[in-house]
């Protein structure tokens, strides 16, 4: 009797282990619980799908930037005027970033960025059929408003999934889809309005960002470390508060203001000094132009391995006085120099981004998403400000007194950075 017993337990155990082998659950869990490494099926889908999320975002960030001239000529505005069509979507996002800096905690990740990609792709191809310019600006603002959805969790998300040794590649697969998502936005924009209209190309980044949505929602895989919760409000206030009154911190954020808003304002208005005498470009020279975008991802590779050697302040102030070089040089004649002077100074704001920010994370003993969410704040009001600000100045004066402006800008940034 206990052999016949014995025999049955042992005849089911032996079946059930041919369906399910005993050890494989224990290794699925322990796996589950781990962080993920570059080797595994799951990392390569958050590189892919972080990567198409600053695609997306970034492209429809900027894709008015090219059309500044023609939305000008065409609603009879100044250059000022029509700068508002970036500077509302960059305006947005420095609104957003505020408002996630708060919330985000409190919503799902991926929720909250699939909401971002879905709500922004459709107010793209809204604007379309928009043929008031108020109605464009505000929803440009919206726009950048959701936006800040990805921006403001995309980075907390990775240092929550990726393991260490993994974590450098994924963060450097966004950042690189931020800055092809921005130039990718310029150049397609440029390349087809000449051809088929702008409302049209609108419509089709608007199509394209809608359709990368939809591939984040079929393989960014949900979080494993991260439940929403409350946000301690109070907390959050106190952290801002004495980061502002920190003069090292404040003299950070308001580099981060000037080099963007400098930045900005030159992309935006270049369009006009290069289809005017005497380059008098066409529109598809000008687009491979904002090829030069790519530099950014370069600068931001030669900081990086060049902060392994130096110091930090030192590499912020050699970048900065790159940045006055490289504008200076657009005061030239010679479309050489013009284009050499764009280089230097896409590749120089890239490496003062890269060291400005990196510096008030290291500052930030405590509390370094408070730090960051208000570098970034500073840093998307600068485009704001500076971009709209610097179009009604160069449409009062001309394109010398401009850039001398936008140098003196980031001379006095230079002054701040030697005394952090």
């Amino acid at each position: 009797m206990n052999l016949k017993t014995k025999n049955r337990v042992l005849g089911t155990y032996t079946q059930s282990t041919a369906k399910k082998p005993f050890v494989l659950p224990l290794l699925e869990d322990i796996k589950s619980n781990e962080k993920v490494d570059k080797e595994s099926k799951r990392f390569r889908n958050i590189q892919l799908t972080i990567f198409l999320s600053g695609l997306s975002v970034f492209a429809q960030l900027y894709l008015f930037q090219p059309l500044l001239l023609t939305l000008a000529n065409e609603f009879g505005i100044s250059a000022g005027d029509s700068s508002w069509l970036v500077s509302s979507s960059t305006l947005g996002m420095a609104l957003g970033l505020l408002y996630f800096a708060f919330k985000s905690d409190s919503f799902s990740r991926k929720k909250q960025m699939l909401f971002a990609m879905v709500s922004s792709s459709i107010l793209t191809i809204a604007s379309v059929w928009i043929y008031n310019f108020p109605l464009l600006i505000l929803i440009g603002i919206i726009k950048g408003f959701v936006i800040a959805g990805v921006s403001s969790v995309a980075l907390p998300y990775l240092t929550e999934e990726v393991k260490l040794s993994a974590l450098g590649l994924a963060i450097s697969m966004y950042l690189n889809g931020n800055t092809i998502g921005g130039m990718s936005g310029r150049i397609v924009t440029t390349v087809l309005y000449g051809e088929i209209g702008w409302r049209n190309t609108i419509m089709i980044i608007g199509i394209i960002s809608m359709i990368l949505s939809v591939v984040f929602w079929r393989y960014f895989p949900q979080s494993r470390f991260f439940q929403p919760q409350k946000t301690d409000f109070t907390l959050k206030y106190r952290e801002m508060k004495s980061f502002v009154f920190d003069s090292y911190m404040l003299r950070l954020y308001i580099i981060g203001f000037l080099i963007m808003g400098t930045f900005v304002s030159i992309y935006n208005y270049l369009t006009y000094n290069l289809e005017a005498p005497p380059f008098s470009l066409s529109h598809i020279f000008i687009a491979f132009i904002f090829m030069i975008y790519t530099f950014g991802l370069l600068g931001t590779t030669i900081i990086g391995r060049l902060s392994e050697r130096f110091e930090t302040r030192t590499l912020l102030i050699s970048s900065l006085l790159l940045m006055i070089i490289g504008i200076i040089l657009l005061l030239s004649g010679s479309l050489m120099f013009v284009i050499v002077g764009l280089i230097i100074l896409t590749l120089a704001f890239f490496a003062s981004h890269t060291m400005a920010s990196r510096m008030v994370v290291l500052h930030a003993k405590t509390g370094k998403s408070s730090a960051t969410s208000l570098y970034w704040l500073f840093y998307y009001l600068g485009s704001a400000v500076m971009g709209s600000g610097t179009g009604y100045l160069l449409h009062a004066t001309s394109w010398s007194v401009f850039v001398w402006l936008l140098a003196g800008a980031v001379f006095v940034t230079l002054l701040l950075s030697y005394k952090s």
